[in-house]
């Protein structure tokens, strides 16, 4: 295939775009992901983002998506900025089920419901690693998926993400000051937002942690390699001990593969 590829992430709060020349992930951007935003105002954004790279070839799209209401805005805004249509990838359980044409499999009770993010991390767990696999995606909501690896997803655990109970806290306690998410220099604050900023950022690192070792001992994977990804994975992660390596850009990566596959169909 020739040209780029831009891969399209679209999460709740934040969207991920990845530059790709083949298997390469050139540049990536987070933009927020915003429903109020028009077609050519994202048009102009995307357009301008990919000119700051010198690139003068065609580009190839793919969008992946937990957004429903947004794809549209995304899809006609690639085509006007790129002249043609992207490919979407927003209902996963069409393209495994039945022997469908990504080679993963949905073991689960509701394959349906499975977001398209957590599809990609299984399809980019299975090719890229291909050992047993817990994806730890830390974004709007943090997601522990259990990935074998062979590429089946087997289930997990969504639980609040990690800027959900700094903003909860400093929302229904008017007293609490705001902290921004990041590492304490010491534990035992001596000041309310010392206190406060430990508080939060280790209940996230432990609770990371925690669930992790239930995980493997429930689902009997002692020996499960741990990956985080998401926007905050390069945060948190370093600070788990249970976490094996940190890999921001897996669902991009996942789109990567995904789009190449279907190409090849």
């Amino acid at each position: 295939m020739s040209g780029l590829l831009l891969a399209i992430d679209i999460g709740n709060t934040e969207s991920v775009l990845g530059l790709f020349r083949g298997r390469e992930l050139l540049r990536h951007w987070r933009i927020s992901t915003d429903v109020r935003r028009t077609p050519d105002e994202l048009a102009h954004l995307l357009g301008q983002l990919v000119a700051r790279e010198g690139v003068d070839v065609p580009i190839r799209g793919v969008i992946g998506s937990v957004v429903p209401a947004v794809e549209p805005i995304v899809t006609r805004a690639f085509r006007r900025a790129f002249g043609r249509e992207p490919r979407l990838i927003a209902n996963p359980a069409r393209l495994v089920e039945d022997g469908g044409p990504l080679p993963i499999r949905l073991d689960v009770e509701e394959p349906s419901s499975v977001g398209a993010d957590r599809m990609l991390n299984t399809l980019a767990a299975a090719q890229l690693y291909g050992v047993d696999m817990i994806a730890v995606d830390l974004g709007t909501a943090t997601t522990f998926d259990c990935i074998t690896g062979n590429g089946v997803f087997v289930g997990g655990v969504i639980a609040p993400g990690p800027r959900a109970g700094v903003e909860g806290l400093a929302h229904r306690a008017s007293r609490l000051p705001y902290i921004d998410l990041g590492p304490p220099d010491i534990v035992i604050g001596r000041r309310t937002d010392s206190c406060l900023r430990s508080g939060c950022f280790y209940s996230i690192v432990d609770a990371i942690d925690g669930m992790v070792r239930r995980i493997k001992a429930e689902w009997n994977r002692p020996e499960a390699l741990v990956v985080a990804t998401g926007g905050l994975a390069a945060l948190i992660a370093p600070h788990c001990q249970t976490v094996d390596l940190v890999e921001p850009y897996l669902t991009l990566y996942g789109l990567e593969i995904a789009d190449r596959l279907l190409a090849d169909r």
